[in-house]
């Protein structure tokens, strides 16, 4: 994934019209907390940076900024992929300036170079990756079409684990979720970002009212008031009818969060290609005390940043709300 912000020189190369139109719907097809699409894309010769956007930052659910920093790390992958469908080879170096903290990743992508099938295959399923929030239909998923998704992290310093004993992670997911109900200033904040009138809202920033029914926990992987918490084996039996991949950095710092959403949307859409359904699962990981019983109980050797459902579904899930691409490109594109 990454080279050093040194290791650049690719020749220049203006961006079109029509292939800005691809970066840009690209990356705004990539999840992000409560759908809030954290970033902007810049455009210059040669080159792509990604920025993030800290005024949709969300401090009750997400103080630390980690959420942030991975949506940010789901919309590089998108990225990389689309500079690599365009013919141009991709050199990605992250937080490549320290004068610029918003500046998240730089692309270099000034020298051709064809994409690989498999980059041709991940790409396609950029505009077709939904999140599932409700139960998948029980088929199970092969260890080996696990083992490919879960291989989607190698190289990018995240490791994707499958996950087992769930008896315990259900009761982390119980203690989680009445902790959540029970934050009133959670609980507000969530409500801003839903989007009620979901009829008159055909694009922008937010979550869908009808994607969070009140009887779905842990599918809805958001949890409500209106939410009702079945017991520990309820869970249980929920959580064993599905495939779970934990990824984990070895350090906790703002990079390791972007490279955790940048493996995350790797694999996610490596199951995809597989007629693979999934959703993340971030919120019981902002819970402090179940994060730290999380690496306690399964010994995790590093940190724990998200969790993947996978599963198989005959229904398909609505797209959710997304930016205009200019709003994306910004205005020194909108002048060209």
């Amino acid at each position: 994934m990454e080279k050093t912000a040194a290791a650049t020189g690719c020749r220049s190369g203006e961006w079109t019209l029509a292939e800005a139109e691809v970066l840009g719907r690209s990356v705004l097809r990539a999840p992000s907390v409560h759908n809030t699409q954290p970033w902007r894309v810049e455009l210059v010769d040669g080159a792509v940076l990604l920025r993030e956007r800290t005024d949709v930052a969300l401090p009750q659910h997400d103080p630390l900024r980690r959420d942030l920093a991975m949506s940010c790390g789901t919309a590089l992958a998108n990225l990389e992929l689309a500079v690599r469908v365009l013919g141009r080879r991709a050199e990605v170096a992250v937080l490549p300036d320290p004068e610029q903290p918003d500046l998240v990743a730089r692309v270099e992508s000034a020298e051709p170079l064809p994409p690989t099938d498999q980059e041709l295959q991940r790409y396609g399923a950029i505009m077709v990756r939904r999140s599932h929030r409700g139960a998948f239909t029980g088929l199970p998923v092969s260890a080996q079409q696990t083992a490919r998704v879960a291989a989607a992290a190698v190289t990018t310093g995240v490791k994707a684990t499958r996950l087992g004993a769930m008896e315990r992670l259900a009761k982390l997911f119980e203690h989680a979720a009445h902790a959540l109900q029970h934050d009133g200033a959670y609980q507000r904040e969530l409500a801003l970002w839903t989007i009620r009138d979901e009829t008159a809202h055909r694009h922008g920033a937010g979550i869908r009212f009808s994607a969070l029914p009140p009887g779905e926990l842990p599918w809805a992987g958001l949890v409500r008031r209106a939410t009702v918490v079945p017991d520990p084996v309820v869970l249980r039996e929920r959580l064993e009818a599905e495939t779970l991949l934990l990824f984990t950095t070895a350090d906790d710092a703002r990079i390791d969060h972007i490279r955790a959403g940048y493996a995350l949307e790797r694999c996610w859409l490596e199951g995809v290609t597989l007629g693979l359904a999934g959703a993340v699962l971030t919120q019981p990981l902002r819970v402090p005390e179940v994060r730290s019983a999380l690496c306690e109980d399964y010994q995790l050797a590093g940190f724990p940043q998200a969790l993947l459902r996978l599963g198989r579904t005959t229904r398909v899930a609505p797209s959710s709300l997304r930016r205009g691409v200019a709003e994306v490109l910004g205005p020194k594109w909108r002048e060209r």
